[in-house]
């Protein structure tokens, strides 16, 4: 059986717990942290001041289906509510730490190891497939809206799929008279399916310019319908493999410093056994 020098594993069972108390304080800090940005300023979003409107509590109340609310009704509502929670800002103007798009340390450290390291570009400024952090963080683009209107409306057994067209997402949504399309980040309605949009994308008109935004929203939606549209069943299908890796990183960071706590005991009985048995 293989012996430890004495020496070195001294060391690495202090090694071990110290690396199991730093982790386990991280875990313990971030539960008294938020996610949320503390204010935001008119130039950092792309929609100005009426781009968030919705405290975090507001939004969790908000975002329920009231009394009497039929689904199309609670869609439509659904639509702008997340777009006065979520805050869309000029990402590309800001490193991502500062409104927490790299998910910070006391959040995950896993998930914070993987956007330092770079491992792929949708960690760097991560989009949450976790509806409540993205309530929490209050800050993102369409995918992160969509994603979030998506999973909302499963809730609520509202069948649903993620519409993707060249540089933006959207949700399409089934009801018993017909299908819509509905733009969360932006707070835009659409009354007909994304196929119809494909196919007569000119009757798009004026509907993102009507809802406050510029006439380069509505040729930008025009164009991409022009171009592709793309269907997701849900955000399972929409971001499969971060979706999971998420889930697992959630566990991880508790049930890694227990397995590290588990190891040093272990690793510390054996070091007195062996050290007894040479007195």
């Amino acid at each position: 059986m293989y012996k430890f020098n004495k020496l070195p594993l001294k060391i690495v069972i202090a090694l071990n717990f110290a690396l199991f108390a730093l982790l386990m304080f991280i875990n313990i800090y971030g539960l008294f942290q938020t996610l949320r940005p503390s204010s935001f300023e008119e130039h950092q979003l792309r929609f100005k001041s009426n781009d968030i409107s919705l405290t975090h509590q507001e939004f969790l109340a908000a975002i329920k289906m009231v009394n009497g609310e039929g689904n199309v009704e609670f869609a439509n509502r659904l639509t702008t509510t997340i777009a006065q929670g979520i805050a869309h800002i000029h990402w590309e103007k800001y490193e991502p730490e500062k409104f927490n798009q790299t998910v910070p340390i006391w959040e995950n450290y896993i998930l914070y190891l993987m956007g330092k390291l770079k491992v792929t570009p949708e960690y760097v400024r991560y989009h949450y497939s976790n509806p409540y952090k993205s309530i929490e963080r209050g800050i993102g683009i369409c995918g992160d809206a969509s994603m979030l209107m998506s999973q909302i409306l499963e809730e609520y057994n509202i069948p649903n799929k993620i519409v993707t067209i060249p540089g933006h997402v959207m949700v399409q949504a089934e009801f018993t008279d017909g299908k819509s399309l509905f733009d969360p980040d932006f707070g835009v309605i659409l009354p007909e399916s994304a196929d119809y949009y494909a196919k007569n994308p000119e009757h798009i008109y004026t509907a993102y310019s009507d809802s406050g935004h510029s006439t380069h929203d509505d040729n930008f939606i025009i164009n991409g319908f022009k171009k592709k549209h793309t269907y997701w069943n849900g955000i399972q299908h929409f971001i499969t493999k971060k979706y999971y890796f998420e889930k697992f990183s959630y566990v991880m960071k508790w049930l890694l410093p227990v397995l590290m706590f588990i190891f040093g005991i272990v690793i510390w009985r054996k070091y007195l056994k062996d050290n007894s048995a040479h007195v």
